[in-house]
């Protein structure tokens, strides 16, 4: 009896082999496409975006724990010593059956706890490896006292080695059907709608004190949908290709100001068009790189910092989504990106874009690749703890002379969008972003953004425009799956100008400080349906007193599948 607990000891070390090798094996043969989330969600070229599955800024940080090779010596295992019960068992099977892998780090973790299915995975890999020193002549190296108690406890075992056995035989039924009913081997359909019921109230901004300026917006009920492919060629990279249709009005010429606009406002297309087309690749073991020509935004390529309140799922301001100046370049993007991750509390993002339609173009003043309207971003991402992470980022950008630009993704004051009006413009973007899980149901972030502007054509102006946000959310907030989220802060605005429109006319300066002050509450009806109200208020718009307040009511309502 003594003898037969004794070789029982002697194969729990390879049946833990088993349980960690199975799993090395499966990943190694199977591809997986990632679903991507419908998470910081921009649109209409300068605004839509959507990142990968693992916060596509945290694949990297996220890569799964793998399997090390089998070892060759029991010494190779840090966290195995001589004075363990079990360590002859492990070197006899690492030196007599090669049956012993570890993980990455050097450990065995020998102590972990199994249960009865995993050791009856693991038994069979041993009993496998068995047969292998047979097949190959070595079976000298196995005893007969060994292969006695491993029938022994084959036998014992063979009720859940049979469970084991007809699930997989039902798995393998359930794989052969999705595949013969799949979409595409390479592609996977997932899409979004959203609908909205929204209104306005308060007079309309003209900067000045007059009773002329009723609000004549009417209630209106609007609807954004995409189609969104996602093709994965190797398992590990993925294209998006995305199809919109958006009717959703921007609310700036009835209210006399972008800082009302929503997040997932109409662009300049009609119908459907297609709003996203990039492809990312991992680059070595730590990095990602995007390449796109159509809307490669850096709410895809960097961490945005700010996902408990942007998305789907949060505000429906654009403003609120994330910091203007920093993620909203101003137009269409086309170029690359890269991502490098030094450490789990280091991450890099760079990249270049150029406005996409006029990268297209081969000839004619501000076209092409290099002349057209370009930012030049990058980002270092900071988690000095598992609650804590910072963004610092520094942006350039172009803009040539009369190409429709403006300098802040179409939020802010007019004087913010254009302080120059459009004679061509060089900007210089710095901005802090911060996100602070305090505790498991509060989420307090923010950023502020710090703008210099210089005119590159005509007179040498220079310009300084501020923007920044306090957000709050509250996660599983009256029931689990819904969010709250509140957020204070203050529009792009311009705090001082050199750039005069005309002789003697006062600079492009805004006289006073709006406030942006915005409610919602998402409510998590199941999986795929989530309703939101919002409701947001912007005092002084435009950033001047002599403007009423307005108020912006909306109602969401979001279906993915």
């Amino acid at each position: 009896m003594s003898k037969f607990l004794w070789n029982y000891l002697l194969v729990i070390p390879t049946v833990f082999y088993g349980f960690l090798f199975l799993p090395s094996v499966a990943n190694a043969d199977v591809t997986t496409q990632e679903t991507v989330p419908t998470e910081n969600i921009l649109q209409n070229g300068e605004s839509e975006t959507i990142a990968p599955v693992v916060n596509q800024e945290q694949e990297v940080a996220n890569s799964p724990t793998e399997i090390t090779g089998q070892v060759t010596s029991v010494s190779q295992l840090s966290d195995v010593r001589p004075t363990d019960w079990a360590f002859q068992a492990l070197q006899s099977l690492v030196e007599r059956y090669g049956a012993i892998a570890g993980y990455p780090d050097g450990t065995f973790k020998g102590n972990r706890a199994l249960t009865r299915y995993e050791f009856a995975a693991g038994l069979n890999a041993a009993l496998d490896r068995l047969s292998e020193l047979i097949a190959t002549n070595t079976a000298d190296l196995a005893k007969k006292e060994d292969l006695d108690t491993l029938q022994k406890l084959q036998a014992e075992f063979a009720p859940e080695l049979q469970q084991l056995r007809g699930r997989l035989d039902s798995l393998e039924a359930r794989t052969a059907e999705v595949e013969a009913n799949q979409f595409s081997t390479t592609t996977k359909l997932v899409g979004d709608a959203v609908f909205v019921v929204a209104d306005t109230f308060g007079d309309r901004a003209n900067n000045q004190p007059a009773n002329d300026t009723k609000d004549d917006t009417q209630a209106f009920f609007g609807y954004r949908s995409r189609l969104i492919l996602q093709t994965s060629f190797t398992g590990r990279d993925q294209l998006s290709t995305i199809l919109s249709n958006n009717n959703i009005p921007n609310l700036t010429s009835s209210t006399g100001t972008a800082m009302t606009r929503f997040t997932f406002d109409r662009g300049t297309e009609d119908g459907t068009y297609l709003s996203q087309l990039v492809y990312r690749f991992p680059l070595g073991k730590n990095a990602i790189v995007w390449v796109g020509p159509r809307a490669l935004q850096p709410a895809i390529y960097a961490p945005t910092l700010n996902s408990s309140i942007g998305g789907l799922n949060g505000a429906v301001s654009r403003f609120a989504t994330f910091n203007p100046t920093v993620y909203r370049p101003g137009f269409d993007g086309a170029g690359a990106a890269l991502g490098y991750k030094f450490s789990n509390q280091v991450q890099l993002s760079l990249a270049y874009t150029a406005d996409n339609t006029q990268a297209s173009r081969a000839t004619g003043e501000g076209s092409g690749f290099a002349d057209a309207n370009n930012i030049i971003f990058s980002q270092l991402t900071l988690s000095p703890s598992r609650q804590l992470d910072i963004g610092l980022a520094y942006v350039h950008k172009y803009f040539g002379t009369n190409t429709g630009f403006n300098l802040t993704g179409g939020t802010g004051s007019a004087f913010a969008r254009n302080p120059f009006e459009q004679n061509s413009t060089s900007t210089d973007n710095f901005g802090l972003q911060f996100n602070w899980r305090a505790s498991r149901r509060v989420v307090v972030g923010g950023w502020f953004g710090y703008t210099l502007a210089h005119q590159e054509s005509g007179a040498d102006n220079d310009a300084t425009i501020v923007n920044g946000a306090l957000t709050f959310a509250f996660p599983d907030l009256f029931k689990e799956g819904n969010v709250g989220g509140l957020i204070v802060g203050v529009p792009p605005k311009v705090t001082s100008s050199d750039y005069r429109p005309r002789p003697n006319a006062a600079r492009r300066e805004d006289p006073d400080t709006a406030l942006h002050l915005e409610a919602f509450y998402t409510f998590r009806v199941n999986d795929n349906i989530r309703v939101t109200p919002t409701f947001y208020v912007i005092t002084s718009p435009e950033h001047n007193d002599a403007n009423d307040a307005i108020w912006i009511g909306a109602l969401r309502t979001t279906f993915s599948f």
